[in-house]
């Protein structure tokens, strides 16, 4: 396939743009058998089109055993048989293109699945055979080499389990994640050119975009030491022969008109600006704003942080309320602590679902209002909670690695509803999908949505439609109460959002041009409420 061509002024469509995360599994299941698939994407593409969604990320759609969610993929160049065929995701790109929609997917970079065609030779091989050295293949400590080769802790939060696994043949391989996701040895030069004709096999079927999985833990020590010991400069994250990397991924992407998002979780803001200089990465998740708790003075300060840490590169910055790894937004925002750590996870932590969603409501037009891109997990847009899995259908490796203790990330990816009154909410399963819908699923069925003009839904469409008035100006703070947010964009446009415990004055304008919920009888905007003003 030839390289895809846009128009200059289409070139910098991602610095401003709503792209929606769709996690296959749960989207729509177009056969039937229980699993969202690619058929099930294709036929909502105009309801995705109506959302007025700038582009799709998609989570791995790759051949996978799915022991962690698809995250571990076996072939990157082919689709999953649960999702679909290659042909499929190319007729997907090119329909989803053709209604102005482009397409972002998803590598993973650090580790492949312990089923790639790679791995499986590398068991197969001698211990120092050049198979192993693909991956991190090592003799174990101790007197009979029974002790692992380093100290490094699982990239699983709340995770005892170690790092590495032993051979038969008495090496140890190393895996960040889990046993079935050995790291790749990025020194390798076959482990870098493999990557870049990945890169370029997806760009020639018409992605526009990439993002990169756990972008900051490719590159390791060589020497591979002990972290209690060679705590700095760290062993496996944010190493500088990362940018070596990316440059090069780059030159690629340009080529392509293509664009790159990365996972980047560092809380240096200088070394995380180095990663989205004019020659590596477009943007990055902004993860600081995501688990900022719901408070005027934290939110402001994320955003104040967020942008300067941008501003010395020129890249845009991005928002993001939820993905597939967080408690949904209407949850979190309902409980005590509104802020989110993995650390703190628990079953049975209480919430207050109005409350929850009335502020999630007055987030969605906060973060629509902030210069840059934002990213929109699916079902965001329908106010769904999440959901708690009962014991024996948890299926996240977080849930069963930390012994039972982390409820993991199955709550935020249930099978979205669809109807109301066809059977699984109309997921379109014949029988149980993969995950359980919880009792009351259905009334938020996208068809009860559509119809009432004050849903989630609703908001989030005119939300978006009406999003370019802001334009590309920057932020500008305005004097406001104590508890309350306010700034102007372009053209006197202003958003204001309420945090305090009484209604605000709203500032003068001339139009009210959307808000969160309705005004008081004096005009004023209610507590955890927003609104969108014309000066």
């Amino acid at each position: 396939m030839g390289q895809p061509t846009h128009a200059p002024k289409d070139r910098d469509w991602w610095r401003s743009a709503v792209i929606y995360q769709v996690y296959i599994r749960s989207f729509a299941d177009g056969d039937g058998d229980g699993t969202g698939d690619l058929a099930g994407v294709r036929a909502r593409l105009p309801y995705l089109a109506e959302l007025g969604v700038d582009a799709l990320w998609f989570s791995p759609w790759y051949v996978s055993p799915l022991k962690d969610g698809g995250y571990d993929v076996a072939d990157y160049r082919a689709i999953d048989p649960a999702f679909g065929t290659l042909a499929e995701a190319e007729k997907l790109i090119a329909e989803a293109r053709e209604l102005g929609i482009r397409t972002i997917v998803d590598i993973v970079p650090n580790h492949v699945s312990d089923q790639h065609p790679w791995f499986r030779a590398a068991l197969a091989a001698e211990p120092g055979s050049p198979e192993r050295e693909l991956f991190h293949f090592r003799p174990g400590r101790g007197t009979h080499g029974e002790l692992p080769p380093n100290d490094w802790p699982s990239q699983f939060v709340g995770s005892t389990e170690p790092v590495w696994t032993r051979l038969p043949d008495g090496d140890w391989y190393l895996h960040l994640f889990t046993p079935e996701q050995p790291d790749l040895n990025w020194a390798h030069p076959a482990v870098r050119q493999e990557h870049e004709d990945i890169l370029q096999f997806w760009f020639e079927r018409g992605v526009a975009g990439v993002r990169i999985d756990s972008a900051a833990l490719l590159a390791k020590d060589p020497g591979l030491p002990d972290l209690a010991t060679h705590p700095d400069p760290h062993p496996f994250v944010d190493r500088d022969e990362l940018h070596g990397i990316y440059r090069s991924w780059r030159s690629l992407a340009d080529a392509y008109d293509g664009v790159f998002v990365g996972e980047v979780w560092l809380p240096d803001a200088e070394r995380f600006a180095r990663y989205l200089r004019p020659d590596e990465l477009h943007t990055a998740f902004n993860f600081a704003f995501l688990s900022c708790p719901w408070d005027a003075g934290r939110l402001r300060t994320s955003i104040d942080t967020t942008l300067a840490e941008h501003a010395p590169v020129g890249a845009p910055a991005t928002w993001v309320l939820c993905n597939h790894d967080v408690t949904r937004t209407v949850t979190r925002y309902g409980r005590e602590d509104t802020g989110f750590d993995f650390a703190t996870k628990a079953f049975g932590t209480p919430s207050d679902r109005v409350l929850g969603t009335r502020r999630a409501r007055a987030a969605a037009l906060l973060s629509l209002a902030l210069p840059g891109a934002v990213y929109l997990y699916q079902g965001e847009e329908l106010g769904l909670p999440e959901a708690e899995i009962p014991a024996d259908r948890i299926q996240d490796p977080m849930y069963h690695r930390s012994g039972g203790a982390d409820p993991g990330r199955d709550g935020c990816r249930v099978p979205l509803p669809w109807a109301a009154d066809a059977p699984h909410a109309g997921f379109g399963s014949r029988e149980e999908p993969w995950l359980p819908q919880p009792v009351g699923w259905t009334s938020y069925a996208v068809d009860l949505q559509q119809e009432d003009p004050r849903s989630v839904l609703a908001l989030y469409r005119k939300a978006i439609a009406t999003r370019p008035v802001f334009g590309e100006a920057p932020l500008t703070w305005l004097s406001a109460p104590e508890g309350v947010l306010a700034f102007s964009r372009a053209q006197g446009t202003r958003c204001v959002v309420n945090l305090a415990a009484a209604p605000a004055e709203l500032p003068a304008h001339s139009r009210l041009l959307l808000s969160s919920g309705p005004l008081d009888d004096a005009g004023r905007l209610p507590q955890d409420t927003a609104a969108w003003l014309r000066a």
